[in-house]
């Protein structure tokens, strides 16, 4: 069952070796951030995509390893294209994530750096510890260019170390994990040892389906097109054996009409298909059983209503 708690208790005196520290993890778009944070968990806490934009919410994830406790924080990928309410909410984010941290993640693709992956780096401080996290490692063909590109990095700004590495490979996250456990301050562990996450399973409800909602439409749904969890309800097991039943409703908003016959799909079958592949994840991610209905509304501009983009549940 995933476990979350809403707030960390505070902190009592720590037990000898005891580390816990929080770690952002910033990077552009599409570089693999939620991928390396699931992996860091150890369990799937934020949605992916190709599509650009994905992960529009600041997303914390716990590990506890030995005498050290992680609290990751994913964020979303900084924004520079289009300045409507919604970018500036998300980006809002992202430099709210590193602005009180004891150690940040700097993600880039192995062997590039673009103009986006530099106005990233510059919202981050010298004054706190960074590392870069050299992703994708795995796509470059050539390693003996990974020197000099290093060496270039270096110029750029002063990382503590690099780690170059692949979110893909369990190998590459454990040794991650040992390079950023000598950053995190001697303090007592803010959450239980099993806790994964801060964010809630009806949080998760409408993240799961907005990730398959993006999957099956590919690059043709723009990703302004959010999700809204209108009924969360939980049920206890009616008999010895069972499980907990969760009854969710949901609706996607698209701002076009011609984006919610998209979502829908020819008879109904793509629409079908974003519950089924929904419903099953998360029957198996919070180990019960679950009952989910969704709906498509069109609402015109809503990324560029400052209002409705808080309504819709972000900062």
């Amino acid at each position: 069952m995933l476990k979350s708690l809403g707030r960390p208790a505070a902190a009592d005196a720590p037990q000898e070796g005891q580390r816990c520290g929080v770690v952002a993890i910033v990077g552009k778009p599409n570089v693999g951030k939620s991928t390396l944070l699931n992996a860091l968990v150890g369990q799937k806490i934020s949605i992916t995509s190709r599509k650009a934009q994905t992960t529009r919410h600041r997303i914390t994830g716990m590990r506890t390893v030995g005498e050290s406790q992680f609290v990751f924080v994913d964020t979303p990928g900084f924004q520079t294209l289009h300045g409507n309410a919604l970018n500036k909410s998300l980006n809002k984010a992202v430099v709210g994530a590193v602005a009180d941290v004891d150690l940040v993640l700097f993600v880039v693709e192995a062997g590039t750096f673009a103009p986006s992956d530099e106005r990233v780096l510059k919202l981050i401080g010298t004054d706190i510890p960074t590392l870069l996290v050299a992703n994708k490692l795995d796509n470059v063909h050539r390693r003996s260019d990974i020197a000099p590109w290093l060496q270039a990095m270096q110029q750029r700004h002063p990382f503590r170390e690099f780690v170059p590495m692949s979110a893909k490979n369990p190998k590459d996250v454990e040794r991650l994990l040992q390079v950023c456990a000598a950053y995190l301050p001697q303090q007592a562990w803010w959450y239980a040892p099993d806790e994964l996450t801060d964010r809630s399973e009806k949080f998760l409800a409408g993240e799961l389906v907005r990730e398959k909602l993006f999957r099956l439409t590919g690059d043709e749904l723009p990703y302004t097109s959010t999700v809204v969890i209108d009924k969360f309800d939980e049920e206890p097991p009616q008999r010895k054996g069972q499980k907990r039943l969760l009854r969710i409703a949901a609706t996607i908003v698209v701002e076009r009409d011609s984006h919610k016959a998209m979502v829908i799909g020819d008879k109904g079958e793509r629409i079908k298909r974003i519950g089924m592949e929904t419903r099953v994840e998360l029957e198996k991610l919070a180990d019960a059983k679950v009952f989910l209905e969704l709906w498509v509304k069109v609402r015109s501009g809503w990324a560029d209503d400052e209002a409705r983009v808080r309504s819709f549940g972000y900062e």
